[in-house]
């Protein structure tokens, strides 16, 4: 099974803080699959623990990779990326 990358810049203009790291965490969660989130160089992390995606320190426009194994991950990865560019702190 081959792996399916995405880079996606962050929509929220507070950043990834717990109510939009929680969303996108559950989001992982109830996929099913393997997904792992990336900042810049950094090291992969799990997308599921929403105290790595807070670690992560995302801001507005920061660019995340996701990166996501199975037979639906591009499916999975079209919905995390739709979460991460909106901005749910309107």
């Amino acid at each position: 099974m081959t792996a399916v990358s995405r880079t996606v810049r962050i929509g929220s203009s507070h950043g990834l803080h717990a109510r939009p790291a929680k969303l996108f965490a559950q989001a992982v969660k109830d996929s099913g699959i393997p997904v792992t989130v990336s900042k810049g160089s950094g090291a992969p992390i799990n997308a599921a623990s929403i105290l790595g995606i807070i670690a992560l320190g995302a801001e507005k426009g920061d660019y995340l990779t996701l990166t996501a194994e199975g037979e639906r991950a591009e499916t999975v990865l079209d919905t995390l990326a739709e979460l991460l560019t909106t901005d749910h702190d309107e």
